[in-house]
């Protein structure tokens, strides 16, 4: 039989909740369709975690619901709508996993998908940064990457935590994996930044 995570009921407010699961299934569909697209096994991985902790936060929603309904019908039929928006988000996961099995399970793409997202003009790139990298100790404003490259960074991985559309004055780290969304020429000069493969920031 299949293990199953122990999770413990933490008062987390409804909203913030809320906030976390939508972020986070627009983020694995982004994911999900490069992982496809350009068959990376290590983004479609990134998915699937993704997807174990959206069903945990979704859990944890469905607790708040039943305390903050505490037996009164009334809390209870207002908590329905909370409760309807939750489960299409852990849907859209789900959905966005599927997607991301078609390369852990090496099932591969018809041709004629990658032709179809070869035409899309912004692509998404994943870097891990290391160490000695130029940008690391910068912040994200100090990089002004939309300006000198046409990228921006729409997630940070930092160990097992997501930082999620990053604030301008976060700061790049080394072991940060840097989720960027931009034109190809310039999401693969970031990504040979955050590698170290260039050592200068062009103005």
């Amino acid at each position: 039989m299949p293990s199953f995570e122990r999770i413990e009921y933490k008062p987390i407010p409804v909203r913030d909740l809320l906030v976390e699961m939508k972020n986070l299934s627009e983020l694995m569909i982004d994911l999900a369709y490069s992982a496809a697209l350009f068959n990376d096994k290590e983004l479609a991985e990134d998915v699937l975690t993704l997807e174990s902790h959206i069903d945990t936060l979704s859990y944890l929603l469905d607790m708040e619901i039943m305390v903050a309904a505490q037996g009164d019908p009334k809390d209870a039929e207002a908590l329905i709508g909370v409760s309807t928006v939750a489960a299409a988000t852990d849907k859209i996961s789900d959905a966005a996993a599927d997607i991301a099995a078609i390369v852990t399970r090496s099932i591969g793409i018809h041709p004629i998908v990658g032709e179809v997202f070869e035409k899309v003009e912004e692509r998404l790139m994943k870097a891990t940064v290391k160490k000695g990298s130029v940008i690391v100790g910068k912040r994200l404003d100090d990089l002004d990457l939309a300006a000198r490259m046409g990228v921006d960074v729409i997630a940070i991985r930092r160990n097992r935590d997501w930082i999620i559309d990053p604030a301008d004055d976060e700061c790049v780290l080394s072991g940060d994996t840097l989720i960027t969304r931009g034109a190809p020429l310039g999401t693969n000069e970031f990504k040979e930044l955050a590698e170290g493969k260039l050592t200068k920031l062009e103005d």
